[in-house]
């Protein structure tokens, strides 16, 4: 049996990482018999990172490598899907996972509202007397990588606004059925609904977490996957 290692649930979500969900949802796309194992600490998993997926003794890292192990099992995630389809599918995906993501990392490391309990779950297995001080540096780190990657230059509200057009073309593609190409969820909607999923379960009601729950459209969407996938 396949054993796929996520970091815990937190939020309201199966998982503290968007990217976990997606695999989550891949997984339960494919028809596969999995497990799930727990873990807070990703340094010993491929790239440093979660999730990881366990076959035998096969370690597959990163959610993307997870999706390409699972179709080489024979999971057909885009069945049905036009060629069209599919390199809009692509697009939609590179959309959530490098560009919403990072949002994500802004709205819940980069605000000081936020951000203690950000801290306190994700560091949770770190001693307090010993969290701040260990902390404070992994923050700084990664919040000048995000001043490198540019949207942490932006202001909130110049990010809401920059979001605001990923979030209209989600929507958009939702007029013509219950998921991002038709009746039946694809891969675009596991990386899609993790994505929103997790800025809806941001902590402290952020104005970005707050848009997107306000949204019935972007609501009830991540709702019909979670029941389809979840």
């Amino acid at each position: 049996m396949l054993t796929l290692v996520t970091y815990p649930p937190a939020f309201g979500q199966s998982s503290s990482s968007p990217f976990c969900v997606k695999a989550q949802y891949l997984l339960n796309m494919s028809g596969l018999k999995w497990q799930r194992q727990e873990a807070n600490d990703p340094r010993k998993w491929p790239k440093g990172k979660l999730p990881a997926l366990l076959s035998g003794n096969e370690v597959i890292g990163d959610s993307d490598n997870i999706r390409a192990f699972l179709e080489e099992q024979g999971a057909q995630f885009d069945k049905g899907l036009t060629e069209l389809d599919r390199a809009t599918s692509r697009a939609f995906i590179r959309m959530a996972e490098e560009h919403m993501y990072f949002h994500i990392v802004l709205d819940r490391w980069g605000n000081n509202t936020v951000w203690p309990q950000i801290r306190d779950t994700y560091f949770s297995a770190i001693p307090t007397a010993f969290r701040l001080l260990i902390t404070r540096g992994i923050r700084k780190t990664l919040l000048n990588g995000m001043t490198a990657q540019g949207l942490g230059r932006l202001t909130a509200g110049e990010r809401l606004d920059r979001i605001e057009l990923d979030l209209a073309a989600i929507a958009t593609r939702l007029w013509e059925g219950p998921f991002l190409f038709g009746k039946t969820p694809t891969a675009a909607d596991a990386s899609v609904a993790a994505m929103l999923g997790s800025i809806m379960g941001t902590p402290g009601g952020t104005a970005l977490s707050r848009r997107v729950k306000e949204d019935v459209i972007l609501n009830e969407y991540v709702r019909r996957v979670e029941d389809a996938l979840g």
